[in-house]
């Protein structure tokens, strides 16, 4: 490919990530004060497209049908994050585009964050904590909690991060099963093919599934009435996957016990139910958050958009669209 690809960048990105594409492209952003002029100029030039952070919040931001439909020359939609539902996969598939994500590099990260909410929300350490800090300890020790002694946990989700965050599970010496369409081949735990099955049957749910249509608001009232009142509900998918109006009025009523939760629906904006409940640990979308694993994911995002400069197959294509090399 003779010259610099034009890139459309969606909103802003990681310096690393922002440096790389700058020395091998020739970037517009689509969150400049003239996008709009931008778009009508060199729309029909973009090739490629960078998305991901800041990218599901806002409509403008996300790469749409309509969007896509506005650069007739796109090739590519290079994603940060292993979630991709800021991107419309299955129409960028139909007009030949590949899109790509960035798996694998985040699961231990994930898991290792599951896991520590799911003990803080369980053992209420923040709530503890805060207890302390506020001078309460000389007036009267914390009181008891539950535990993860008597459980059976169950995962919604059985890909790379689920298996992760289950193979951590094993070292409590707890009960583990999951939900998936299938079973899954290599894994040993309990597979339930109805999710209320599932839900009834154990004490926490950790809820680790992709976002978009068919998971929507999955976790919904009839699930949270058969988790039950001693039920932990975790979520470290997409805000999108729990009904959150309904979670609201199942903590409220006791309907479970307690959240833990890393993703709301509308970020950053979180309810102010939430915010203002004792029984919920509250995390800002940090799961992936290190400086290790977010700069491995920033770099998948450039050695996809590298690959397919090079005529090599990209790296990590999303099940949707085609694998498509420059030409």
């Amino acid at each position: 490919m003779s010259g610099r690809p034009d890139l459309l960048q969606t909103g802003p990105m990681m310096g690393m990530i922002e440096a790389q594409l700058n020395e091998h492209f020739t970037v517009h952003r689509l969150d400049a004060p003239d996008a709009e002029a931008v778009l009508a100029e060199i729309g029909p030039r973009i090739r490629a497209v960078a998305t991901g952070v800041g990218s599901t919040g806002g409509g403008a931001r996300r790469v749409t049908d309509a969007l896509m439909a506005r650069l007739p020359a796109l090739e590519i939609v290079s994603n940060f994050g292993v979630g991709y539902d800021s991107v419309d996969a299955e129409a960028a598939g139909r007009r030949g585009v590949v899109v790509t994500n960035t798996p694998g590099v985040l699961d231990d990260e994930v898991a290792d964050l599951t896991i520590g909410l799911l003990l803080a929300t369980i053992r209420q350490i923040p709530q503890s904590e805060r207890h302390l800090r506020e001078g309460k300890w000389p007036s009267g020790g914390f009181p008891l909690t539950a535990t993860l002694r008597d459980r059976t946990l169950g995962i919604v989700g059985m890909g790379r991060i689920g298996r992760a965050i289950a193979r951590r599970l094993e070292g409590f010496g707890r009960p583990i099963a999951y939900h998936s369409r299938r079973p899954v081949a290599d894994v040993p735990y309990t597979h339930y093919p109805e999710l209320i099955g599932l839900a009834k049957d154990v004490d926490a749910l950790i809820v680790i599934v992709p976002g978009g249509a068919e998971t929507d608001r999955m976790i919904n009232a009839e699930i949270l009435a058969a988790l039950g009142p001693k039920g932990v509900l975790i979520n470290v998918a997409r805000g999108s996957v729990v009904d959150e109006p309904a979670l609201i009025k199942a903590l409220e009523d006791g309907t479970i016990a307690a959240a833990g939760l890393d993703v709301f629906a509308n970020e950053p904006h979180v309810p102010d139910a939430l915010i203002g409940m004792s029984n919920v640990v509250l995390l800002p979308h940090v799961a992936s958050a290190t400086h290790v694993t977010r700069d491995a994911m920033g770099q998948l995002v450039v050695d996809n958009l590298l690959a397919w400069v090079a005529g090599k197959p990209v790296l990590t294509p999303v099940p949707e669209t085609p694998v498509k090399q420059a030409g």
